[in-house]
């Protein structure tokens, strides 16, 4: 029913009412859409479901290119820029910690780095935290085949390889990324790679250059007992 208002309403009186109601709605609705786009950050905290990880969702950013500026900018100026990161890895991308899921999803995800006429030395990098199913020399075995089945000409060089691959299994998801220059920068170790040959020399007079397979991830802070790798640890 109308009121007796309404009724006296001519009908284009009643279609400029409609019409300022049409624009008010608009105008909410773009209040609501430009509050959401302001609440989607640059750089936003993920709960990581492990102790002394944090990950960091970027926002039109290219993770592997982020990180490794920053990891470029230390070991040049050699100026510690945080006391409680310990690592600091990009994660590119993600699927699930089962061996028949990593194995589907790497045949695509490889293939930038890896793919004929694409071709290159690695290493593989692996870490699981809080799983236990999965089993890091089957890992290992199977990813470096299906980048050997990619381009035969890639090859394995735990010494200085020109990319590693990163494998962080945490819970019941797999991290993947691809990193350069992970032997220069120490690992991707905020606090290592702000040192000078000499002081490295003298903490470890042997020099190791890399272990077989270290640890990566997103970030994690600094333990006393757990060194670790890829994001940042706390002390």
């Amino acid at each position: 029913k109308f009121s007796d208002h309404e009724e006296r309403l001519s009908g284009s009186d009643r279609e400029e009412d409609e019409d300022d109601v049409e624009a008010a709605l608009k105008k909410e609705v773009g209040q609501i859409r430009a509050s959401t786009e302001q609440k989607l950050r640059r750089f936003q905290s993920v709960e990581s479901g492990a102790n002394n990880v944090v990950f960091i969702r970027t926002q039109g950013i290219e993770p592997e290119n982020l990180v490794h500026h920053i990891l470029k900018d230390m070991h040049t100026t050699k100026k510690k820029k945080t006391r409680v990161i310990l690592r600091m890895l990009p994660i590119s991308g993600t699927c699930k910690a089962f061996m028949e899921d990593m194995k589907k999803y790497t045949e695509t995800f490889f293939e930038p780095w890896f793919k004929a006429p694409n071709k290159g030395t690695f290493q593989i990098v692996y870490k699981a935290r809080n799983n236990s199913h999965m089993s890091r020399e089957e890992v290992i075995k199977e990813l470096a085949g299906i980048v050997g089945s990619l381009n035969p000409e890639n090859k394995v060089d735990l010494n200085n390889p020109q990319y590693t691959i990163v494998v962080e299994i945490i819970k019941t998801v797999c991290c993947l990324s691809v990193v350069r220059d992970y032997v220069l920068f120490r690992k991707y170790n905020l606090q290592e790679v702000v040192k000078s040959n000499k002081e490295d020399a003298q903490q470890n007079p042997s020099s190791v250059t890399e272990e077989k397979n270290s640890e990566v991830v997103k970030a994690e802070t600094e333990e006393k007992n757990n060194s670790k790798e890829v994001k940042e640890e706390n002390k």
